[in-house]
């Protein structure tokens, strides 16, 4: 399965980048520690690369494991031959069930907002509707971007803003970010650079403790690399640019960090 760390803060959310921490952090040795786990993301194939991992080993332990998905994906198109833009929404709603049940994920839902047009919904109008799935669901653990949207795509970044706003007036679980150590971008975003995958900022560097550090290896690294196999029209091409032996490096490591509301406001 490879190395699992699960840090809890204790006393409410752990740091921002801007200040120190000052929680108590103790090591979590079982997933199931992470209780029922609320995954809201922008596109289909951005909670397979991001917490694939994450979410099969939560289910399989028999964790609740919800996952969100704001918009179908329309404009991703890569082939238009193989997957005409016409039916790509089809296409990777169909691709996304298949990759979720890979993971052993059984809930599923679409907040139903456009590709590329996330940033243009109504901030509050967004959070209502996440913060109304927090209050049916009741999650110990919500995962989503963070504030810098990974690739700087201006959809992750909305979908970043309408969680933390929907968690903080919900008032329940924690929520955790996804956490990129300089070590990390060192090794991975030139190539992200080269291959045109960041659209906006790059991501920056997370300096605070992190809540959830993931290395997957073995049947677990199998399955996240089988789920995102089903998202072919997303990854089929990735992979083969950059070769199966670093397509795996890069997919198998998954981070968060708990993030401070009380400090965040959305702007």
């Amino acid at each position: 399965m490879g190395r699992l760390s699960f840090l809890r803060p204790y006393g409410g959310f752990s740091q921002t980048r801007r200040e120190s921490s000052r929680l108590l952090l103790v090591v979590m040795t079982d997933i199931q520690e992470l209780g029922t786990i609320l995954s809201i993301w922008a596109h289909p194939d951005d909670e397979a690369y991001l917490c694939g991992g994450i979410m099969a080993m939560a289910a399989a332990a028999g964790s609740r494991v919800v996952c969100v998905t704001a918009s179908r994906g329309e404009l991703g198109v890569t082939d238009p031959t193989r997957w005409p833009p016409e039916q790509l929404a089809s296409i990777r709603e169909a691709e996304l069930a298949a990759c979720l049940r890979i993971l052993g994920v059984t809930e599923h839902r679409w907040l139903g907002y456009p590709d590329g047009g996330c940033a243009d919904v109504d901030l509050d109008t967004a959070a209502d509707q996440i913060a109304g799935m927090i209050r049916e669901l009741a999650p110990q653990t919500i995962l989503t971007f963070s504030p810098d949207g990974q690739t700087g795509h201006p959809d992750h970044i909305a979908v970043h803003r309408w969680t933390v706003e929907a968690v903080r007036g919900a008032g329940i679980g924690t929520l955790h970010v996804v956490a990129n150590t300089q070590e990390w971008l060192d090794d991975q975003l030139p190539q992200w650079l080269e291959l045109g995958a960041i659209v906006g900022d790059p991501p920056v560097a997370w300096t605070g403790p992190l809540s959830i550090d993931v290395a997957l290896t073995g049947q677990l690294l199998d399955r996240k690399l089988a789920a995102l196999g089903a998202q072919a029209s997303q990854t089929e091409a990735l992979r083969a640019v950059v070769g199966e032996e670093r397509y795996r490096e890069i997919i198998r490591i998954e981070r968060f960090a708990a993030f401070a509301l009380e400090t965040a406001r959305a702007s």
